[in-house]
């Protein structure tokens, strides 16, 4: 006996309901037998002009569609939030949680069986799984696709690695302000996201990872032929995936995330990877935790990625792509056994893989890097919590004891940075307050802060900088990041003064603040949080409800899923 359909619940009444839900949507030229009984598959496209990564996907959303025809299923794409990282202020971390609730409640309200997320750009791809996640109908993930590799003089240049590049090299006079000019048109040649192994990118890596895309979904360019052909293949797999009710829970479990954080360590994957992946574990009921992300820290850096490495992710493509990183790990035993949206096991994923390109994509023998997985630092100036990207930083750095300079807040930085007299050396360690998930508010991507310019010009280019803020997946340098508690909710980052000595050691997991415990103690019995930046609307929410980093800065009432079924009707 055929199992009865969600969507039958609007499309298979013969009664004025029925007659609603059908006669509106035969508007737009849908016959009778569309709506058949056949599953319901919505396209939930985060395309926007105002989301560059994510203008390909009106594009892929028709190859999604001709997929689902062919399989006997009816596509209906809609609409939601699109978060361009690049151009929302102040910043797109402050509304992923509404675009999970957008694709949280346009799933659930709608009469569709499964659900295929087209996303991209950093917040769209957690974004989504973290609303799908949450009504647990079949779903299923097609990434935009990697840019093509930025060109400048002759040479491969990377987003956001190269900006950050280009613009010290301004600041120490080592670079023309024409010459950085001329640089931007080459750097963004096509559509796609950011070809660096930049956020986007990592979650794309890590949802290939996961099971929940098919194979070779994370490093396609956005205009190969070939990713408009596994668009197409989705459409048809969502279709048998409604029939065999693979679902996300089914898919999102305990092993998948490990494999999600041995992937992120093995490609050298963003340091955002972990607010994202804590975040969609609470949607799944995942005890997934800080800590955890120490099981890829002893994982080599595989992938010879910008900015990790020196490679583009059109290279890691035709160098083989995930595939061959998760063959990798197979052969390591490192690869937990995890069901996938083809119904079988992860393992499928790299049966099969070969490299065409090893300094592309290295082995465990012969790694970029060894250790270089996240770590996670603790102490009494991150009681739950801070992390860093090893693979990303300075060696000499990484166990270091120096003297604090505090920025209080982000405008206090900006100001102050290329002051000639700032009084920092080589050793100092930079600190940057108000930047968290309550404080800014958003947790924006302003952790790696500038190079104090007094010290660009001297030949530095790193220094130890800490702070409640995240960096973007395309930057690099020893940086401290997603300090929790953060300032602003009164962790004891709030608390540092310029001055103060700070002791980092990454070989021991210890971040410390070297004051007595009675001047702690006198420092927050006189400390006051800032006045809030909104006072209404959503953010306003936001601020009253966001988690700290630790918990995936997720909001309070959010975590957790509701399957229930919608019965009542709008008329």
């Amino acid at each position: 006996m055929t199992k009865k359909r969600r969507s039958s619940a609007w499309y298979g009444k013969h009664d004025k309901d029925g007659f609603i839900h059908r006669s509106w949507m035969k508007n737009q030229g849908f016959p009778d037998h569309a709506f058949d009984g056949r599953p319901v598959i919505g396209i939930c496209n985060t395309w926007s002009e105002l989301t560059p990564c994510n203008s390909g996907l009106r594009d892929l959303a028709e190859g999604v569609k001709r997929g689902v025809w062919e399989a006997g299923g009816f596509p209906v794409e809609f609409p939601v939030m699109s978060l361009g990282e690049t151009q929302m202020k102040p910043t797109a971390m402050l509304f992923r949680n509404l675009l999970a609730m957008d694709v949280e409640e346009s799933i659930r309200a709608y009469g569709i069986d499964g659900v295929v997320l087209l996303g991209g750009c950093d917040k769209t791809t957690p974004g989504q799984l973290m609303g799908a996640a949450s009504v647990d109908l079949p779903t299923i993930v097609v990434s935009s696709g990697p840019m093509l590799n930025g060109k400048w003089k002759g040479k491969d240049i990377g987003s956001g690695t190269d900006v950050w590049k280009f613009s010290e090299a301004v600041r120490a006079g080592e670079m023309t302000l024409q010459d950085f000019m001329n640089a931007e048109s080459g750097m963004s040649r096509s559509k796609g996201v950011c070809m660096t192994m930049g956020t986007a990118s990592t979650m794309a890596s890590v949802v290939e990872a996961m099971g929940m895309s098919l194979p070779t979904n994370a490093a396609l360019p956005a205009v190969d032929s070939r990713r408009m052909a596994l668009a197409h293949l989705t459409g048809k797999r969502i279709v048998e995936m409604v029939d065999e009710d693979i679902k996300p829970s089914d898919i999102m479990t305990r092993e998948a995330f490990e494999n999600a954080i041995l992937a992120n360590a093995a490609v050298g994957g963003s340091t955002n990877a972990v607010v994202h992946l804590l975040a969609m574990a609470g949607r799944v009921g995942v005890d997934l935790a800080l800590d955890d992300f120490e099981l890829g820290s002893e994982i080599p850096l595989l992938v010879n990625c910008m900015p990790s490495g020196k490679y583009l992710m059109e290279d890691f493509c035709y160098a083989g792509g995930m595939p061959v990183v998760l063959s990798e790990l197979v052969k390591q035993g490192h690869l937990r056994n995890a069901q996938t949206v083809l119904g079988g096991d992860i393992h499928a994923y790299a049966d099969g893989a070969e490299c065409y390109n090893d300094d592309v994509i290295q082995s465990f023998d012969s790694p970029v890097k060894p250790a270089a997985g996240l770590r996670v630092l603790r102490g009494n100036l991150a009681p739950r919590g801070a992390i860093i990207k090893p693979s990303a930083a300075s060696d000499h750095l990484l166990d270091h004891e120096g003297e604090a300079y505090v920025f209080d807040n982000i405008e206090d930085m900006k100001a102050n940075i290329d002051r000639d007299d700032l009084p920092v050396t080589a050793d100092s360690i930079l600190v940057l307050k108000g930047c968290g998930p309550k404080g800014y508010p958003g947790m924006p991507e302003v952790g790696n802060m500038p190079i104090p310019r007094r010290l660009i010009t001297q030949g530095i280019k790193d220094m130890i900088r800490i702070s409640d803020a995240r960096m973007s997946g395309t930057a690099f340098g020893t940086v401290i990041l997603h300090v929790s508690p953060e300032a602003q909710a009164g962790g004891p980052l709030a608390l540092v003064k310029t001055g103060d000595r700070i002791r980092v050691s990454t070989s021991t997991g210890a971040l410390e603040l070297l004051i007595s415990d009675a001047e702690m103690d006198a420092r927050r019995a006189s400390w006051q949080p800032d006045e809030p930046h909104y006072t209404r609307g959503y953010a306003k929410m936001y601020v009253d409800h966001v988690l700290q980093a630790d918990k995936g800065a997720d909001l309070d009432f959010l975590v957790g899923k509701d399957t229930r079924p919608v019965t009542r009707e709008s008329h």
